[in-house]
């Protein structure tokens, strides 16, 4: 049997990624069970479509409470062990020999399942209700449902919530997304080099059958990368960024219809909220949720999962319980196999009455980047005590605490179609970069973070993509934060903002005065770092993130406005960052 479990302990095979908090945790199930898998199960929605499921469950007759993972991503091989960024339904091996059973689902229209893939809406939210409580009524099921995956399999965790389905008793959702409009659109712009991947793979690996799947070579490339040597190697494997990455299935064959319907909506017919992005938004509906909740993200995630994770922590007034972990750089790992033994503690509370300690002290949990002193604890966020220091974007590049003397800087966007043979060197710069002097002391970040730019453009729209970076004393740089605003959609909800956190209100186009001087309040996703001393900070700012030689983010690039603009900021522009003394953010053990 020990072959076949995973965990930590001598024998099993090893799981990457850290596995818990830093609580100390007891009565934890222990693995004691041989299992089985039951492939290809139809399970019935209301509408007579049905979705299909791998359900790997204890071979010993009897029943287990239930971790249900669905997504549109191949349910057939989430268990083989490649670092991709849709291996994320959890390690069977680990969950199903502690007394679970792991039912890992297709969404409709996907991965064989009968039906249309909708893409994160009222349909999908009914499908997941479905789902749930056709898992709590198997013969091999003790009633208690459980939702277990990161991504797409967290935002499905959350979607079944929201619907309240009786037998869901607790969701374990990390890197969720709970805005589609937020996650495909930053604030108008189009995350074009994710959007276009995930759909085409998505589209593309739809129509692939079992006979790819369940084949030989899948098989052997199973057998292949869960070899140690090999499996170990991938701890630091970053799945949403190499989704980016995959040009090669652009290339690929893939049916229309639905996936190209859908990159049209996204990327042609509806660049402004408005009903259809309506329809995928979960937040004004969290208030539904009346289960526990345990959310987590890495803080690298920036423009995928980390606003949406932040976003639900304070979106969830009826859940009696909300616990959050914020993971440092490789927090979360692909395949997925990151705090497995934090989510047992979790769910042998909820699902197994267990006295586990998953609830002592402060119910969120974090690491601060750059401090490498373990694990931070709140009982808030943003964290109490932070208080916003001022940078001036100065005149003459530098990022200071002083304003130094009125002016501006100037770059240029071009748009395409100019047929021109190549830039002049002439030309204004395409970026713009700030960057502060050496920190005298130790700085440190956490919380909501805000560009507040006084700029004017010569087109009626443009882009602003910010990049908050760190330059260490050797000259390397470190990525902590960005930023996104399309220009025509800079109108604020000024009721849901608060300072330092503007939110975008997305739905009312509002040309740029030509050539005058607007101020815009542009939201950088909240984050947390220490910076050491003699380190520096940088912002880079372009318009349009396309050429390679413009840092972007995990490699995620957004579709160019289109215009040609010349834009000018002036040094009245300020960086807001919320600081902590040094002292307030040693780790509480």
């Amino acid at each position: 049997m020990s072959a076949k479990v995973s965990g930590v302990e001598p024998g099993q095979r090893r799981l990457n990624g850290p596995q818990t908090t830093g609580r100390e945790y007891r009565d934890l199930s222990v693995p004691e069970h041989s299992f089985t898998c039951d492939q290809d199960v139809a399970v019935p929605m209301r509408d007579g479509v049905e979705l299909l499921a791998d359900v790997f469950r204890p071979d010993r007759p009897g029943r287990y409470p239930v971790l249900v993972a669905a997504s549109p991503y191949p349910r057939q091989i989430q268990d083989l062990g490649a670092p991709l960024g849709f291996i994320e339904a959890g390690a069977s091996d680990f969950f199903v020999p502690r007394g679970y059973v792991h039912v890992i689902a297709n969404l409709r229209g996907t991965g064989g399942a009968g039906g249309t893939f909708t893409f994160f809406d009222s349909q999908e939210r009914r499908d997941l209700h479905d789902l749930v409580e056709w898992a709590a009524v198997q013969s091999w099921s003790d009633g208690n449902v459980g939702m277990i995956g990161i991504s797409y399999f967290g935002m499905t965790q959350l979607a079944a919530a929201v619907e309240r389905p009786p037998s869901l008793k607790a969701i374990f959702p990390l890197a969720a997304t709970v805005d589609l409009f937020a996650a495909a659109t930053h604030n108008g712009l189009m995350s074009s080099s994710f959007v276009t991947s995930f759909l085409y793979m998505i589209g593309m690996t739809s129509r692939r059958t079992n006979k790819l799947w369940r084949s030989d070579l899948v098989r052997g490339m199973r057998h292949l990368l869960r070899e140690p040597a090999i499996h170990s190697r991938f701890a630091e494997a970053n799945g949403e960024a190499a989704m980016t990455g995959l040009r090669l299935l652009l290339k690929l064959h893939h049916d229309p219809h639905p996936w190209d319907d859908l990159w049209r909506a996204i990327a042609v017919e509806h660049p402004v909220r408005d009903q259809w992005w309506d329809g995928r938004d979960l937040l004004p509906l969290l208030e539904r949720v009346n289960i526990p909740v345990y959310l987590g993200c890495d803080w690298q995630n920036v423009p995928l999962h980390l606003p949406g994770t932040l976003a639900t922590i304070n979106a969830l007034p009826n859940s009696p319980h909300v616990q959050v972990a914020m993971m440092g750089e490789h927090g979360l790992s692909w395949p997925w196999e990151s705090l497995h033994i934090e989510a047992l503690a979790w769910y042998d509370h909820w699902l197994k009455d267990h006295d586990t300690g998953i609830l002592d002290g402060p119910h969120i949990r974090y690491v601060l980047p750059g401090a490498d002193d373990g694990w931070h604890t709140s009982n808030a966020w943003p964290v109490p005590g932070a208080e916003f220091q001022e940078w001036a974007l100065r005149a003459d590049g530098t990022l200071a605490e002083d304003a130094g003397e009125a002016g501006e800087r100037e770059f240029l966007a071009l748009g395409a179609g100019l047929n021109r043979p190549s830039p002049s060197s002439t030309d204004p710069p395409d970026s713009l970069t700030w960057t502060s002097a050496p920190l005298t002391d130790a700085l440190g970040v956490i919380g909501h973070i805000e560009l507040r730019l006084d700029a004017t453009a010569s087109a009626a729209d443009t882009a602003w993509i910010a990049l908050l970076r760190s330059v260490e004393a050797d000259g390397t740089t470190k990525d902590i934060t960005a930023g996104f605003l399309r220009a025509s959609l800079r109108r604020i909800d000024e009721q849901a903002s608060t300072p330092g956190r503007p939110v975008i209100e997305g739905r009312t186009p509002q040309a740029v005065p030509i050539n005058q001087s607007v101020n815009y309040r542009i939201p950088m996703v909240g984050n947390a770092r220490r910076l050491a001393a003699g380190s520096r900070l940088q912002l880079v700012l372009t318009s349009d993130d396309q050429a390679t030689h413009i840092p972007a983010m995990l490699g995620f690039r957004h579709a160019s406005v289109g215009t040609s603009s010349l834009n000018r900021v002036a040094s009245t522009s300020r960086l807001l960052l919320p600081t902590v003394a040094t002292r307030n953010t040693e780790a509480t053990r």
